[in-house]
């Protein structure tokens, strides 16, 4: 009888434990990098929208609608960020658990900006939530306080309504689904609401005013991936503290590179500078920096005549250094607003290769790129 080396041993184990892992679908590669944190060494997830996609209008391709027809769960950032994916969720994810991150009880929420120039929250209200969850959100004992916050995962994912999850009957999704649909439907109703008001003629509003964009304040970041971590440990019990280590693996990287970069940015935190699409006060707020304007609203749609005029009349006052374009968007509006210097910054990780490093890589390069453009 042949003798299997421990090198072989350890394939041949590696390989199980990638069959028997939970089959996951994740819409955007930010996210994706963090369940594929949270699974390494277990198994990888799928990627819906690919890096050089906006995910604010993406169409699936046949790719893509198979791992959410497979998946056993499904995390998204929400409604807000994809409208267009809430229908194939409905229908071929209508078995899988779904982790819908911008309603975690624990994530840090903004609410959408206003106006080219931002005039009507005149910077408050980032700034308030900076003031209440800044770097004491960094101490141990502060993101402690969020662990019951954690533990009532099951609750929002409506396991507590069962007394034992290891039955994982399809009445458990049907039931979360049809919690989850209430919601949609509420907001459906906001975003025709906004519709009607002018803001979006593309079904791109955003529900309930909240800015989507939450994965670029890295503390959500953390928060996440223990939540997903939790919900992973209930499909795949075997594997369950596998998952809590690499989360919290993750969590202490992230909470150690916030800390660098928050060192990186501070000695240009009093200079204003401009962006293509309102998608960044979460990183704002988090490292104490701050954009002036914006091109593009929160949904990337093309800028209206009117908002870039008002862009144009207030880029003097404004004082930008700098305005920075994104890789997936054609620059050419945003170099033509006036002599400003330009530079480039990726919020969503077009450049970056898929996996557990990336969401890193990703704070890490928007730091650099937001550094070189404000010296």
């Amino acid at each position: 009888m042949r003798t299997l080396l421990p090198t072989t041993l350890a394939v041949l184990l590696g390989t199980t434990a990638l069959a028997d892992a939970p089959r996951v679908a994740v819409d955007i590669a930010p996210v994706h990098s963090i369940v594929a944190a949270v699974m390494e060494g277990v198994g990888t997830p799928d990627l819906i929208v690919p890096t050089g996609a906006s995910p604010h209008d993406h169409s699936l391709r046949p790719s893509e609608a198979r791992a959410l027809d497979e998946a056993e769960l499904i995390v998204w950032v929400g409604h807000g960020l994809t409208p267009w994916l809430e229908g194939p969720l409905d229908s071929l994810g209508e078995g899988a658990e779904k982790i819908e991150l911008l309603k975690l009880p624990a994530t840090r929420l903004m609410e959408l900006r206003e106006g080219a120039t931002f005039a009507a929250h005149d910077h408050g209200h980032g700034e308030e939530e900076h003031d209440d969850h800044d770097h004491e959100d960094h101490d141990d004992d502060k993101h402690d306080d969020h662990g019951d916050e954690h533990a009532s995962h099951d609750e929002h994912a409506s396991h507590d309504e069962h007394a034992d999850h290891d039955e994982h009957a399809h009445d458990d999704h049907a039931h979360e689904d049809e919690h989850a649909h209430g919601e949609h439907k509420h907001d459906d109703h906001e975003e025709a609401s906004h519709d009607e008001a002018g803001h979006d003629g593309h079904g791109h509003a955003h529900a309930d005013g909240v800015d989507p964009h939450a994965w670029l304040d890295p503390q959500n970041a953390v928060i996440w991936a223990a939540a997903i971590a939790e919900e992973l440990g209930h499909l795949d019990r075997d594997n369950a503290q596998a998952y809590a280590n690499n989360a919290a693996a993750f969590g202490s990287e992230i909470k150690a590179l916030t800390a660098e970069i928050e060192q990186e940015l501070q000695p240009v935190s009093d200079k204003p500078f401009i962006v293509f699409h309102d998608a960044y006060q979460y990183f704002e707020a988090r490292f104490g920096v701050a954009a002036v304007g914006a091109v593009s609203a929160s949904d990337a749609e093309d800028p209206s005549p009117r908002r870039l005029a008002e862009l144009g009349e207030e880029i003097e006052a404004l004082d930008a250094v700098c305005a920075l374009t994104e890789p997936q968007f054609n620059p050419g509006i945003i170099n033509a607003l006036g002599d400003v210097r330009v530079g480039e910054i990726d919020p969503i990780g077009v450049s970056v290769e898929p996996g557990p490093d990336l969401y890193a890589t990703l704070i890490r390069n928007m730091a650099t790129s937001l550094a070189a453009c404000l010296k």
